[in-house]
């Protein structure tokens, strides 16, 4: 190879480790330049509050998208797993119970997803698909179309939401913890190791050992466990669960992931990259409002960031 050849390897390479990076501080940039209060601390408090739901969802896609996979199902998933979440609370069940087993629900819908894509041989565009009409119609069943309210006045539950340690918003605290569960479970240990060899030759993993379904099944339950916790702070910020909840997180998530460097091919991404992705449509969603920018020029606006994201990720394939 010319040194030239060599030397656009290695700005590529720093562009597709940085490059997000890079984007986000630009942003940050011309936000601030264009309003001032944007950089204010309790701004900035909102707005990690804000990204930390569409965050937990995104880290469990990441793992996903590895594969060379998809889940549609991830907001329906949050809509179900809160809607039950809320009717044990109303029913008189202890919350911190009634969260634990949300989850776990949240959990065995994503394992289901993993079980039709690996054992029932579908696509995961169209399982996923699939399955986010079958929750979302099923929460809209469950709630009768109606919110979910009377949770109660339990101040752990409250707190997950609403609540600070140490003046970070508990939800923040909990993004961070889970960031650093997950990057360790995918950077440190084999499991991840399999997720990429699965992700940059399914059939070479098989051939090598690897149980290839049932790493699948275990990082779609993943998806729906954040998911699942995702609905249980989205429920305890808003005291009630919403049947329309959720709508369109698929969406964030997938952009977030991409946004960070992750291909959809698969093989190739990295977790820190999708928490950039994260704070960078955080930071155009709250700058936007900021800016007083109307919310149906906003949806155009993340239209386009998802089309360049994707245009990019063909580019670096």
């Amino acid at each position: 190879m010319s040194t030239q050849g060599k030397l656009n390897d290695g700005n590529t390479s720093i562009w597709q480790k940085f490059g997000p990076l890079f984007a986000l501080l630009l942003l940050f940039v011309v936000i601030a330049a264009l309003n001032p209060s944007f950089l204010e601390p309790l701004n900035i408090m909102n707005l990690l509050r804000q990204t930390s739901i569409n965050a937990l969802i995104a880290f469990g896609m990441t793992f996903i998208i590895l594969t060379g996979g998809i889940d549609l199902s991830v907001g329906s998933i949050l809509a179900l797993s809160s809607a039950l979440m809320a009717g044990m609370m109303v029913s008189g069940m202890d919350p911190i119970l009634a969260i634990l087993v949300g989850v776990l629900l949240g959990t065995l819908m994503g394992v289901l997803n993993g079980l039709l894509i690996t054992k029932g041989k579908m696509a995961p565009f169209i399982a996923t698909l699939a399955t986010m009409t079958i929750y979302r119609g099923l929460t809209l069943v469950y709630t009768e179309g109606k919110p979910v309210t009377g949770l109660g006045d339990s101040e752990l539950f409250h707190m997950l939401g609403r609540g600070y340690f140490f003046g970070i918003p508990v939800p923040v605290v909990i993004m961070i913890i889970a960031f650093f569960l997950l990057w360790f479970l995918l950077h440190k240990m084999s499991f991840g190791r399999k997720t990429y060899a699965i992700g940059g030759n399914e059939k070479a993993a098989r051939i090598s050992g690897i149980k290839v379904d049932r790493v699948k099944i275990m990082i779609y339950g993943i998806a729906g466990t954040m998911a699942a916790l995702a609905g249980a702070i989205l429920t305890s910020r808003l005291n009630s669960a919403q049947p329309t909840a959720g709508q369109a997180y698929e969406m964030d998530a997938i952009a977030a992931v991409v946004l960070g460097g992750t291909s959809l091919n698969g093989g190739k991404g990295r977790l820190f990259g999708t928490l950039i992705g994260v704070l960078i449509i955080g930071t155009l969603n709250n700058g936007l409002n900021l800016l007083g920018v109307s919310s149906f020029y906003q949806q155009v606006v993340k239209g386009v960031v998802i089309i360049v994201a994707v245009l990019l990720d063909r580019k670096k394939s």
